[in-house]
């Protein structure tokens, strides 16, 4: 997933920071709509477009996602922070993804990832 190391621990900076780390070439063809649905304390429900070589975030839910990804809301924090390995949040049942699994697979790849 993207590893957004900005200190930041509020989800909806976090959140509203994705698209500046997005990198359009990446994404050419790509026409998806991806709901997050975050659970407990800073929870909320976001929608990440990606269209025409664009990245957009609001906060809401879309009315037919290509891909639904559901977690506590510090889970999704500490993975976007790189304080949790996505692939074991997910085996470990911390994530659930529903709808195009390999547009998930392929999500990363649209933005940078800082080490």
């Amino acid at each position: 997933m993207i590893n957004l190391k900005n200190n930041s621990d509020s989800i909806p900076e976090l959140m509203e920071s994705i698209p500046q780390y997005f990198i359009p070439e990446k994404s050419e063809g790509v026409n998806a709509v991806i709901q997050f649905k975050l659970s407990g304390e800073q929870g909320g429900d976001w929608i990440v477009t990606i269209r025409n070589k664009e990245c957009k975030v609001t906060k809401g839910n879309a009315l037919d996602p290509r891909l639904v990804f559901s977690a506590e809301a510090q889970d999704c924090l500490d993975i976007l922070t790189d304080k949790l390995d996505a692939v074991k949040a997910f085996m470990m049942g911390r994530i659930a993804l529903k709808g195009d699994i390999k547009l998930a697979m392929k999500l990363a790849s649209f933005f940078k990832v800082t080490q």
